[in-house]
């Protein structure tokens, strides 16, 4: 009995001693996760519709027809994923497309303040680019509505002197820096050049003149295929990581906005025109998107009071579809220098009022006292004045037909009001930043660097 449990045993403890191993063994046979592949990716280099270029004239052009041919240069590089495919400097031609005729109402009015050929409203498109290496290429761009004018890079408390600028702000400069050496390239006007125009754009009957330097916004309408890139795996692993606080982004604004029409916290979308890039590692590549709001937004009303409106940017979309919250702010915007826009440090946006009203509105009113005064005191001066003053040549050459000092103080009176109501007592400059316009975007609280030269740990 005691041998037949003692071998029961045995046989037990044998059984279970054979099966040990195998237990042990039997993770070692389930498959991996599988790694991260280490090969590169092709990415194929292809402009897609509605790539903006921003294209400035570097020559004046007389308006004449509808074919005449215009000349410029690219002024903000255009990138794909994280390569650059069209430079700065790239020479672009392209031709006026159409020329609107002027509206009968219009005509009349121009025609009372002795302007017989007012300004016709312009389409351009583009046509050809030609690389710095020689390469010619088709183009299918047409100018977007609202472009067109001479642009000036606005940046947040540009007026300010010796503020400590954080890590952001002195990269704006660096922005501003290559904004103004690319300008550089076409020909602006010299001040007796300006002069000239002016004087000439003030008789009856005048051409009409595209300004050297004018910036158009183009969009392809056909993409532009530039082959395809081989993108290395590490050069991915960095994209979604959250950008370092004083990073620098440029970003086309995909939303048109308007201090008369735009609501209070509507949706604006801008998208990356460049990679952002640190330390070799590429965070957010080009065609990214942000997705923000309208925190503060005033139209222009009476008195003079110009509008206002205050934009911020919440949420980074990244290519695959997933949504980053970030903290940014307006560090630079591209804006009409009829405008005189200004940014505050909070990235709202103003438009202000030139200080050449007051000669304006001097001269008119100087022009207005003349031409109310008597016989005795001006002379035959009184109607000439005044009608000057009220409907410039016209009145001017009624006022000398005339004679009648009845006349002259009616212009006088009309032509003196009607510059006070314009310049201080009509309704003030909306702010308009039509489709892809240029902003330069901040990420990160703010990290202050000291200024060259300051000691941070002197007191004040």
């Amino acid at each position: 009995m005691m041998s037949r449990r003692f071998l029961s045993i045995l046989l037990f403890a044998w059984a279970f001693v054979g099966r040990l191993p195998a237990q042990i063994a039997a993770p070692q046979l389930q498959p991996t996760s599988p790694q991260p592949s280490s090969e590169p990716h092709t990415i194929a280099m292809t402009a897609p519709n509605g790539t903006p270029l921003q294209i400035a004239l570097d020559k004046e052009v007389r308006v004449r027809k509808v074919g005449e041919p215009i000349t410029g240069r690219v002024m903000q590089p255009v990138y794909v994923f994280d390569r650059l495919v069209i430079p700065v400097g790239t020479a672009a031609n392209g031709r006026i497309s159409a020329i609107d005729p002027i509206s009968s109402s219009r005509r009349t009015l121009s025609a009372l303040n002795a302007d017989f050929t007012p300004s016709h409203k312009l389409a351009v498109v583009f046509d050809e680019l030609i690389l710095p290496d020689g390469r010619h290429i088709d183009l299918h761009a047409t100018a977007v509505p609202g472009s067109g004018q001479v642009i000036r890079l606005v940046t947040a408390n540009e007026h300010k002197k010796n503020v400590v600028k954080d890590a952001a702000a002195q990269k704006m400069d660096q922005a501003r820096a290559q904004w103004n050496n690319a300008m550089k390239q076409v020909g602006s006007p010299g001040r007796m050049h300006l002069v000239t125009r002016y004087a000439v754009a003030q008789l009856p009957v005048h051409p009409q003149y595209i300004d050297a330097g004018t910036l158009y916004s183009a969009e392809l309408s056909q993409p532009l295929d530039f082959g395809s890139e081989s993108v290395p795996s590490d050069t991915l692993s960095g994209i979604g990581t959250q950008p370092p606080p004083g990073s620098l982004v440029h970003a086309d604004l995909l939303t048109p906005l308007n201090s008369a029409i735009t609501a209070k916290s509507a949706d604006v979308e801008a998208q990356l025109s460049q990679p952002l890039v640190d330390q070799k590692r590429l965070i957010l590549p080009a065609g990214t998107r942000l997705r923000g709001s309208v925190l503060q937004v005033r139209p222009a009303r009476r008195l003079h009071r110009n509008g206002q409106l205050r934009i911020v940017f919440r949420e980074v979309i990244l290519p695959n579809g997933v949504v980053q919250t970030v903290d940014t702010r307006l560090e630079g915007i591209q804006s009409d220098s009829a405008d005189n826009a200004q940014l505050d440090s909070e990235g709202g946006t103003k438009s202000t009022s030139s200080k050449t009203r007051y000669l304006s509105t001097g001269a008119s009113v100087g022009l207005a006292l003349i031409g109310s005064g008597g016989r005795n005191d001006v002379g035959d001066a009184s109607p000439i004045a005044g009608g000057a003053t009220g409907f410039k040549l016209i009145g001017l050459v009624v006022g000398i037909a005339v004679r009648s000092h009845t006349y002259g103080i009616l212009m006088s009176a009309y032509g003196g009001s009607r510059s006070i109501y314009n310049n201080f007592l009509g309704k003030g400059r909306e702010i308009v930043f039509p489709k892809d316009t240029v902003m330069e975007i901040g990420f990160g609280s703010r990290t202050s660097l000291p200024m060259p030269g300051i000691n941070p740990g002197a007191s004040k």
